[in-house]
């Protein structure tokens, strides 16, 4: 810059003639460069900040697996398990005993990434257009990029598949991930099965060689290995497993067979199709804790394991825990019970937490994201507003407290499940559809009390014997229910013809409080319909694609799917579906699709869309045009502005 000024000067300096004019422009000239420099300098000297910062600061990585529950650890007492590798994790860090997350997982990850109450992030359910997470909300990967860090995400993401709401929309520079659920769900890859599987990599489509869990654990450890630049990382790396479909290698099943029949008291009374579902399940934990392991070597072999925070825990609770082992809690996935949200929480940092410990104070899913802020010394860059508190002073001194507090824990149920709080759809959430927890009391469903100090199986409801504590929880529930009601309805919205991702795939799983969300249910033809609440970005002419089968499986509307065998089990032949025309809804506006469905692998249809909120309905129809069922993959493409 300084050499710019010099040369202009020596140019200016031989103009004889309009000395003045001369004078001037080359005052002008000097104004806007040292403008210039100033602004330029003041970037400079920022990124130099904000690099020296992020050098000083720790690596964080949170490790989150699917369906295992607190006692699916050989370290919590698991008499058939062994997971040397996750017990060493618990050993050399701080172990968090009364930790909750949500029942199922949906929340749970909004939850841990947003800081936030379920019915505050709008992520309130497992499918049924329910879970995405509020695009304007910041997310854990917002707030560590903003503080200088690489951010890479890895393996499950179930907080929606389509934009503003993928993981690369959401803060993650890297991204390897497969949408909604499970692998095998209605928009993964068609027939995906758990090995050599498709998964999108930075929004596109790419396959991957080997198991799902080896393959997101390696793929984290290729990304954190290749940092090019002294900046430090944060990697979430969310497992499918221990999810059903029970797929795993099957090397791994033979030790879990020979510690159960050490054990044989422990599953005496288990069938021989739930023994061999356990035996799978239990399987696949022992592959996540050889990955734990083997990741935890490669951060050493690199000298990074001193620096880095590792958070180690599970979203909700054991899909087979009550079957066999359950830590001596009551209940498992998807229920109000301990047993249901009640799970592990490891955090090791061997060069700044104090000395190995257990912390026994009430603490939540919704801490982590501040808690880890605060630790790596980024809290600055958190969200004015958090449900959740760091738990730096108990992670620091063993010899500290957590205030007192009271939590609620509420979730959107599947429109399936049989409730005794309401006799509407559960998947409209509701107040007494809640657990209010303070100390070791909790409250379920607005009405039984119980304290899992005196009884961890809660078998006595004491609420008649506390009314006054009865009186506490029930209005601190009515206070939170008071703040969340008005937006919890509020459907978040998918965004068409956006360039950020167009054309993109709507699939089933996001009808509006309809649950379809498996392949299996795709084969099967399930006879549901539903809408999907969108957002249109720009004005302009909409081309749509009705499917009853994805693109990549090729199948034509109204023929079956052969049965398949895969690579650990088999997936069910496809049922045909007598198909003959189709109907659009576009808000009031409905359309009738009348093509030849012979050799047809979709109906197509084009229209113009106004810029703005739009709610669609895709119908399949018979030779009556009497209603099948939805079109369980609608493809749309903004052809024209």
């Amino acid at each position: 810059m300084l050499q710019f000024l010099a040369v202009s000067t020596q140019i200016l300096s031989k103009l004889d003639c309009h000395r003045t004019f001369s004078r001037h422009l080359l005052q002008r000239i000097t104004t806007l460069a040292l403008l210039f420099s100033a602004v330029f300098f003041t970037q400079f000297v920022l990124a130099a900040q904000l690099n020296a910062e992020s050098n000083n600061r720790p690596n964080v990585v949170v490790i989150l697996t699917d369906d295992q529950g607190y006692g699916e650890f050989s370290c919590n007492g698991n008499p058939i398990a062994s997971t040397p590798n996750i017990d060493a994790l618990a050993k050399e860090g701080v172990r968090l005993t009364d930790f909750h997350v949500s029942p199922m997982c949906t929340p749970t990850r909004g939850q841990l990434l947003s800081g936030l109450d379920a019915f505050r992030n709008g992520a309130i359910n497992v499918s049924s257009g329910r879970t995405l997470l509020r695009p304007e909300l910041k997310t854990m990967a917002d707030v560590f990029r903003a503080a200088g860090y690489r951010t890479g995400h890895f393996g499950k993401w179930h907080l929606g598949d389509n934009y503003p709401f993928r993981p690369e929309d959401r803060g993650f520079d890297e991204a390897v991930w497969f949408p909604s659920s499970h692998i095998n769900s209605v928009p993964d890859y068609w027939d995906n099965d758990y090995f050599e599987d498709t998964y999108v990599h930075n929004t596109k489509r790419e396959k991957y060689a080997g198991y799902c869990t080896d393959v997101f654990f390696q793929e984290a450890t290729k990304w954190i290995e290749s940092g090019d630049d002294d900046r430090p990382f944060f990697a979430y790396i969310a497992l499918n497993a221990a999810h059903w479909p029970w797929f795993v290698p099957d090397e791994y099943r033979e030790p879990i067979r020979q510690a159960m029949q050490k054990n044989p008291e422990i599953v005496k009374d288990l069938r021989s199709q739930q023994r061999e579902n356990l035996v799978s399940f239990l399987a696949m934990g022992a592959n996540i804790d050889d990955n734990v392991g083997r990741f935890d070597q490669a951060l050493e072999r690199a000298g990074l394991k001193e620096n880095t925070i590792v958070v180690f825990l599970t979203d909700n609770g054991s899909t087979m825990g009550p079957d066999y082992y359950n830590a001596g809690m009551r209940g498992k996935k998807t229920t109000l019970w301990e047993g249901g949200h009640r799970v592990p929480c490891f955090i090791r940092w061997p060069a700044g937490l104090s000395k190995p410990h257990e912390v026994d104070d009430l603490s939540h899913v919704q801490d982590l994201l501040p808690t880890l802020a605060d630790l790596s010394g980024n809290a600055k860059h958190l969200p004015e507003t958090l449900d959740g508190m760091s738990l730096k002073p108990v992670l620091l001194n063993e010899n500290v407290s957590l205030p007192e507090r009271m939590l609620v824990i509420n979730y959107s149920r599947m429109p399936s499940f049989k409730v005794s709080y309401t006799k509407g759809n559960p998947a409209i959430p509701q107040k007494n559809g809640a657990c209010v927890m303070w100390k070791d009391w909790r409250l379920l469903e607005n009405r039984a009390l119980y304290n899992v100090e005196d009884d961890p199986h809660q078998d006595n409801d004491v609420a008649a014997d506390h009314p006054e504590v009865v009186q506490q929880l029930r209005a601190h529930l009515d206070a939170w229910w008071d703040e969340v009601k008005g937006d919890v309805l509020t459907p978040q919205r998918v965004i068409l013809g956006s360039d950020s991702e167009n054309p993109l795939l709507l699939s089933a799983c996001e009808w509006l409080d309809v649950f379809v969300d498996q392949q299996v249910q795709i084969r099967r033809g399930v006879r549901k319909d539903g809408s999907w609440h969108v957002t249109v970005a720009e004005p302009g002419t909409y081309a749509f694609e009705l499917r009853r089968w994805p693109k990549e499986s090729g199948l034509k509307l109204a023929e079956d799917c052969p049965e398949t065998k895969v690579t650990d089990g088999t997936y069910v032949k496809g049922r045909a579906l007598p198909i003959y025309h189709a109907r659009m809804r576009i808000n009031d506006e409905v359309h009738d699709i009348d093509q030849p469905t012979k050799d047809l692998t979709a109906f197509e249809f084009e229209t113009m869309l106004e810029k703005g909120p739009v709610e669609i309905q895709a119908t399949l129809l018979d030779d009556t045009k009497k209603e099948i069922c939805g079109v369980y993959y609608l493809y749309v493409h903004r052809v024209s502005p």
